[in-house]
């Protein structure tokens, strides 16, 4: 380590060169950040997840029947059977799929209507699979939605993938608050518009019901009586007419429950041409019952037909009334999408409203305050979703890394006595986050997909903390023994200190190094593994080069040497 010793006092012994470290630190630690919003490293919650299945959710606007959904969901299963690596899938007609890990949140037990389908699908085994499921999932997405959404208006095919971490509703939700329906419907529709032209973000949906018009057929009680029929009569002819109803049940040994005897008119006798009220009214004359005077009464003398708008589902969260706009991101990370329409959003919903944002740095600080300045009336734009999940998380890291931060200082500022030597030892140690990011940077170029700085990257970066720590440790502790007992002066014990403690440090590096290797190819510990390894050799060279020459400007290294018996003891140093 002779040569290492000279480099590293040729090092110290120049101002010139000292101030070059110190330079090329500073830029690489500012140039490491400035890769976030040059977008070169890109941050998000968890990486894709590769899995053997997933599914498709298919939504027809409220009020399409049951052939219409089939007919969407039946274009989705001809594209999909396409794919080699697709084993085999289920079409779930008019209800959802059994409940997986990503449906608990997204409702898929409640789904009971006529335009609501699902399709699972299963894949081949992953481990011999080369396409991951989620670059699958983003390859035929385009494909299906070009294909099949156009087949009836309005609708939205969504995919949806088994979450690597927390489920949520979606990537991004929007909930849009406010007491005034109508105007909360418009601004959820301006806002899944701003969201739909927003590059990024794919399968975006309104999760309120669409407002249709319907006819309702009213009994006439008044004529039923004077017909002599009975309400009863009639509503049950209404029902076989147009739905089927059960008439009689069957016992068998086979079945411990009574089976029911469904009584239902042909697909052809029961179906209308066309929506018109004309085409009802005929359908009803057609409909014939026997009063207690043996007179056929039609029931378009009985029934009265009345053209309304449907009545909408409306949904509360926290006593609230709300509406939620969701949307997924198509391989990208959620923040840069977000901060793109919100932009949009304010400048957008400026020209209507008073627009203000949430004030302070909190879970909800993306969150804008609506004031319609003519009513007084108030919305809120709330932004949840995966996204939330993301902020919560790095500021729960955020605090546990800064809470680490104070718990080793205040250790340290006790061991030294010394405030200068402790910061040095924390700004040697934070500066292991330049190996993490650029780490990052160059995973991107052996990826096939995004390398993404996940929150499992901040636990690996936490965990470098206290071995960045260590290293700067050793080489004080060291330093400091040769100038007190050996009374070498500070520039020379410094350069000792670093070369003959350099190996120690390389040697914990290479194991730390090959441990984490077996984590960098996991889909979502491959971040922590990337920042173990990358922020490891950071610190290496933050150690024995910056640390030192911080070491040797610090006047807190001058140790006065203590006198002892034995003066026999002598270490030279090669200049």
């Amino acid at each position: 380590m002779k040569k290492f010793e000279s480099f590293v006092y040729g090092i110290l012994d120049s101002k010139r060169k000292k101030s070059l470290v110190i330079f090329l630190t500073i830029l690489a630690f500012f140039g490491s950040l400035l890769m976030f919003p040059s977008k070169l490293v890109l941050a998000k919650m968890l990486p894709g997840k590769s899995d053997n299945t997933f599914s498709i959710y298919v939504d027809t606007p409220l009020g399409s029947s049951i052939e219409q959904t089939n007919d969407v969901s039946q274009c989705v299963i001809d594209v999909l059977q396409k794919e080699k690596e697709i084993l085999n899938l289920e079409l779930f007609q008019g209800q959802g799929i059994p409940l997986d890990y990503a449906g608990l949140v997204k409702g898929a037990g409640m789904k009971r209507s006529e335009n609501v389908a699902e399709i699972s699908i299963n894949l081949t085994d992953k481990h011999g699979r080369l396409e991951p499921s989620f670059l699958m999932v983003q390859r035929i997405r385009p494909i299906i939605k070009q294909r099949c959404e156009p087949l009836v208006p309005k609708t939205v095919i969504k995919f949806i993938e088994q979450p690597a971490g927390p489920p949520t509703l979606a990537s991004i939700v929007v909930e849009v608050y406010g007491d005034n329906i109508p105007m909360s419907r418009k601004i959820s529709m301006q806002v899944a518009d701003i969201l739909a032209h927003t590059e990024g973000l794919v399968d975006i949906d309104v999760m309120a019901d669409d407002i249709y018009n319907k006819f309702e057929l009213i009994p006439d009680k008044e004529k039923i009586a004077r017909s002599g029929l009975s309400v009863e009569q009639v509503n049950n002819i209404l029902y076989l007419a147009f739905e089927g109803m059960v008439i009689a049940h069957k016992n068998s040994k086979n079945s411990p429950d009574q089976i029911p005897i469904f009584l239902v008119l042909d697909d052809k006798t029961k179906r209308l041409n066309d929506k018109r009220e004309d085409t009802l009214q005929s359908k009803l004359s057609s409909l014939n019952l026997m009063n207690m005077r043996g007179m056929m009464v039609p029931m378009s003398e009985i029934v009265t037909i009345r053209e309304v708008e449907s009545s909408p589902m409306i949904m509360h969260k926290d006593l609230n009334r709300m509406i939620n706009i969701i949307a997924e991101t198509d391989m990208v990370s959620q923040v840069y999408p977000l901060l793109e329409a919100r932009d949009t959003m304010i400048e957008h919903f400026s020209k209507e409203f008073n627009v203000t944002k949430d004030p302070g740095i909190s879970t909800y600080m993306f969150d804008l305050h609506l004031k319609d300045p003519k009513t007084g009336e108030k919305y809120l734009l709330r932004w949840d979703g995966e996204m939330k999940v993301t902020l919560d998380t790095f500021r729960d890291l955020g605090g546990a890394f800064i809470a680490a931060l104070i718990l080793i200082f205040l250790l340290l500022v006790i061991y030294y006595k010394s405030f200068a030597l402790s910061g040095i030892i924390l700004l040697g140690s934070f500066l292991s986050l330049i190996g993490v990011i650029v780490g990052h940077w160059v995973a991107n170029f052996f990826t096939s997909e995004t390398f993404f700085l996940t929150a499992t990257s901040l636990i690996g970066f936490i965990a470098l903390i206290g071995i960045s720590s260590r290293n700067s440790l050793l080489l004080i502790d060291f330093a400091k023994s040769l100038m007190e007992f050996h009374n070498m002066p500070k520039r020379q014990a410094v350069a000792v200190a670093a070369a003959t403690r350099a190996k120690p440090i390389m040697l914990t590096a290479v194991a730390i190094i090959l441990g984490s290797a077996l984590l960098a190819g996991d889909p979502v510990f491959g971040g922590l593994g990337v920042a173990l390894i990358s922020g490891t050799v950071a610190a290496v060279f933050v150690s024995l080069l910056f640390v030192p020459v911080l070491m040797d400007n610090s006047k807190a290294m001058d140790f006065k040497p203590i006198k002892q018996k034995n003066k026999q003891d002598n270490i030279s140093i090669t200049k």
